[in-house]
């Protein structure tokens, strides 16, 4: 088992590193350097940003990152993100094998019918290329929001206006190529383009954010899903 918090404090003392030099090396406030040496995850932001501050801190360090985040997972963090579903049971009934093979039969029908009116409405409205069935193409595109296609490129500019505020930006999911990692000062401006971004933020409230040049408001939350057409919050 990983010691998260002496790990980081004996790598930072064989390095004769003070607080101050590591702020600057990650961008992270001392007291947030502190906290994950003492193991304090309590008083850290929510653990999506905790693993941001593990990364962070260990790749100053000269460290491997993910094992301290798998570590903070399998110890603090385990179904922090899981929601459990619950269904309710239903009352089955008995019915004659000639009135439920009528109903299938009904069913596959309906179904065929249906499928074959989309393809017909593809391909009268979308043109050469498009004949798709709707909500196909989103199949195995991780990170986008269900019912959310990306639509041309997005420019995102960030600025800490009403104070400071931890930051990590990545492109597609949250799993996705890390583009920044850090605190923003206030006053700092920072600006980020792809085809769609994840950007998670500890104070939001200090934060203003323009999407392809236009000044618009975040929603409620920490975490979020930036398409050139809107920013949503980020399901868990």
């Amino acid at each position: 088992m990983l010691d998260i918090g002496t790990t980081l404090r004996d790598a930072r003392t064989r390095q004769s590193l003070d607080f101050p030099e590591l702020e600057e090396l990650t961008k992270i406030r001392p007291k947030y350097l502190r906290a994950l040496e003492d193991e304090r995850f309590d008083i850290l932001p929510a653990p999506t940003y905790v693993r941001g501050f593990l990364r962070s801190y260990a790749d100053a360090l000269g460290l491997e990152s993910q094992p301290f985040v798998d570590e903070f997972n399998s110890r603090f963090a385990v179904g922090d993100d899981e929601v459990v579903i619950r269904t309710r049971r239903t009352p089955t009934y008995r019915v004659e094998r000639g009135g439920r093979e009528s109903r299938i039969a009904i069913l596959a029908l309906l179904g065929i019918a249906i499928l074959t009116a989309l393809v017909i409405a593809a391909w009268r409205f979308g043109g050469p290329g498009a004949e798709t069935v709707p909500g196909l193409a989103l199949q195995g595109q991780a990170g986008r929001l269900p019912g959310t296609r990306v639509r041309g490129r997005v420019t995102l500019g960030i600025q800490a206006a009403q104070g400071s505020s931890w930051m990590e930006v990545r492109s597609g999911s949250m799993s996705g190529k890390l583009l920044y990692s850090g605190t923003l000062e206030q006053g700092q401006h920072k600006r980020f383009q792809g085809r769609q971004l994840q950007v998670s933020l500890a104070a939001p409230e200090n934060i203003s954010v323009r999407l392809n040049g236009n000044r618009v408001q975040l929603p409620t939350g920490t975490a979020f899903v930036v398409t050139s057409r809107r920013i949503v919050r980020a399901s868990s």
